[in-house]
């Protein structure tokens, strides 16, 4: 079982029971952490890992540090907040959140050339930039290839490399209980 709220400081809540105010003793799960920006680039504190569709971040967890304790440093380190929503869709999740999203998944979306100066290629799409439908170029693109392009991206993530697992859940006991 995970350990992450054991983590967290306790504090004392009034809680109302039976029209009666009394103290009760909870965990602070209101207290916030985040991975300082400049530690999310250190190509030697993380791996990159490829999300395989319907992996979970506790799979994730297990297949990298040998257990699902680990899950939760998965979703720090790639500020995922909703982990229904935030994390990759399986493929049947992702078909149902077109279909409800959009009356035409295969509608138009937007339009889009490759930009003339800069980076004119990249595997994320990055290189290509939003336009009118009258754009010389223009190509169309479908609200199910524009989900796609989101899915593919949240796909990529950042891992902690195991060596500073150990190192970085101690900071993290320590931060958050400041």
């Amino acid at each position: 079982m995970s350990q992450y709220f054991t983590y967290f400081p306790k504090m004392y809540y009034d809680a109302v029971q039976d029209g009666t105010t009394s103290p009760v003793l909870v965990t602070n799960i209101l207290r916030r952490v985040k991975v300082r920006d400049g530690l999310k680039n250190e190509t030697a504190v993380f791996n990159k890992y490829q999300v395989i569709a319907g992996e979970t971040p506790e799979h994730v967890s297990y297949k990298l540090y040998n257990t699902v304790d680990y899950y939760w440093t998965i979703l720090l380190m790639n500020n995922i907040t909703d982990r229904f929503y935030d994390w990759p869709l399986s493929a049947q999740q992702f078909e149902a959140y077109v279909n409800d999203k959009y009356t035409n998944p295969l509608g138009v979306h937007h339009y889009e050339i490759a930009q003339s100066s800069g980076p004119t290629s990249s595997l994320d799409n990055s290189h290509m930039i939003e336009v009118n439908s009258d754009a010389v170029g223009a190509v169309s693109i479908s609200n199910y290839e524009y989900e796609t392009r989101i899915q593919d991206n949240k796909s990529l993530i950042k891992v902690l490399n195991s060596s500073y697992l150990s190192q970085f859940v101690e900071e993290f006991a320590k931060l958050v209980r400041l």
